[in-house]
């Protein structure tokens, strides 16, 4: 029964998400009567200690990120900027090339540390220029960007700085550069077919006369005849937010050491100091501050163009960002109540049941990762719970943690971007779209992905590539 309840709960939010009803209000009620069916004297309790405690956590953690990564996005596209660059690639790669040309953009960003949720706010202002230049329907946009930050550049490519990629490193004694033959070799088979599909989405479109449409939501302007700088100026900010997030990351570790303490009034007797430990805290600080720079930077390039906006375009960038990160909060008690119940404890024990330690941690991380709708925390889960067992396994059948490392952060990138996935929703929200205009093509990305893993098994079980 506890299974059932746990199950349940998880095709209640998947069916609500996707029938267009937002997350804020249906995660809280999915969760609650899931602990309601498990044990109703807990429900307050479970609500307030756990739901709510994860919920706040992340808005703590993550809300300046959101904040700032769409005030960047805003202004990219107030600017001009968006619309400079976009000129640019169109007159050298030509307009049919706006898939390809919004996932690299998007993958140079991912690779360059900036985080997944902020590339979907930078992304967001070319991608439609660029669409609608090429009259490619609008309805692609959501499956490109995914494609873009949430395949290859997340958790395949060696040395990728995304969380799904280091959480392995402290399990597996590994480093970010792990596996790097067989990264590639998975990043190869992912990008060739997810972008071939996106490609033949796009021509299948063209046959039957589907263009870009109108009447969308949260559509930006299209300003035609606006000044705009020029393209090397408009690369700037984009630069400045991946170097710097670099930049930030190394002076904040080398500078600080393992904790960050302030003081802020030292002439008191017996003063709190604030103490932070900066190694939860470097990577969040980094891309803080790298954003502010974007920021900073777009403004005084554009800012002719943006100062008779900027307080408009700034109060759109807030709303947007209230709803994206309470969205992904909400997902985040959500899986957090998921978790505790017993039903999610029986999934757990039953996968540890398979022998095979690559089939053993590709087939657990992919479910939990589901199950929670998140890559980071199923990942945790996953290595939290069964490390120890992942390891012995690996030592006895000769297989080498960077092997285990890379299975496992492939893992996590696949079955995660189910329709409840915190990102896949902020991503919707964000593009105006719903589930069933636009996540068909999300999850066919998403049944690739969850393939690379088990190729990635397989490449190394025929060739012993490491």
């Amino acid at each position: 029964m506890s299974l059932l309840i746990c199950l349940g709960a998880l095709a209640a939010l998947i069916y609500l998400a996707y029938r267009g009803f937002s997350v804020i209000l249906v995660a809280p009620l999915a969760a609650m009567a899931a602990v309601l069916l498990t044990d109703p004297s807990a429900v307050a309790p479970a609500f307030s200690g756990l739901f709510m405690d994860k919920l706040g956590a992340f808005v703590k953690l993550y809300f300046p990120v959101f904040l700032l990564g769409a005030l960047f996005g805003k202004l990219i596209e107030v600017s001009g900027a968006a619309r400079a660059i976009v000129g640019a690639i169109s007159r050298r790669i030509g307009p049919n090339h706006a898939i390809l040309a919004i996932t690299v953009v998007g993958m140079l960003l991912t690779y360059g540390g900036v985080s997944v949720f902020v590339v979907v706010f930078a992304t967001y202002p070319f991608a439609v220029e660029m669409f609608r230049q090429a009259d490619i329907p609008k309805r692609l946009i959501p499956a490109t960007i995914a494609f873009s930050a949430f395949t290859i550049t997340m958790d395949a490519l060696p040395g990728t700085p995304q969380i799904q990629n280091i959480i392995p490193t402290t399990f597996f004694g590994t480093t970010a550069y792990a596996a790097p033959v067989l990264s590639l070799i998975s990043a190869t088979f992912t990008f060739g077919l997810c972008f071939a599909y996106l490609r033949w989405q796009q021509q299948r479109a063209a046959a039957r006369g589907e263009g870009y449409g109108s009447g969308h939501r949260n559509e930006p302007e299209r300003l035609d005849g606006g000044p705009t700088p020029g393209i090397w100026l408009a690369l700037v900010p984009l630069l400045l937010v991946a170097l710097g997030n670099r930049l930030f990351l190394a002076l904040l570790q080398t500078g600080y050491g393992d904790t960050a303490i302030a003081a802020l009034n030292p002439t008191v007797a017996n003063a709190v100091a604030i103490a932070q430990n900066v190694k939860a805290n470097a990577a969040l600080w980094a891309l803080e501050g790298a954003l502010l720079l974007g920021i900073a930077s777009t403004a005084v390039i554009g800012w002719r163009t943006i100062r008779a906006r900027f307080a408009e375009a700034s109060q759109a960038a807030i709303g947007g960002s209230l709803l994206a990160s309470l969205n992904t909060a909400s997902e985040y008690g959500f899986g957090a109540v998921i978790a505790a119940l017993p039903g999610f404890h029986q999934i757990a024990s039953a996968l540890s049941t398979i022998r095979d330690p690559l089939l053993n941690v590709a087939i657990t991380t992919n479910i939990l990762c589901g199950v929670t709708g998140s890559a980071s925390g199923g990942l945790s889960l996953t290595l939290g719970a069964f490390a120890d067992r992942f390891i012995a396994a690996a030592n006895a059948s000769g297989i080498p943690g960077e092997v285990m490392h890379r299975v496992a952060a492939l893992a996590s990138g696949g079955m995660d971007t189910l329709p409840h996935n915190g990102a896949i929703i902020t991503l919707l929200a964000v593009t105006g779209l719903t589930h069933r205009q636009a996540y068909k093509d999300i999850f066919v990305l998403t049944v690739i992905k969850t393939l690379t893993a088990f190729f990635a098994i397989a490449i190394y079980y025929s060739t012993g590539l490491v």
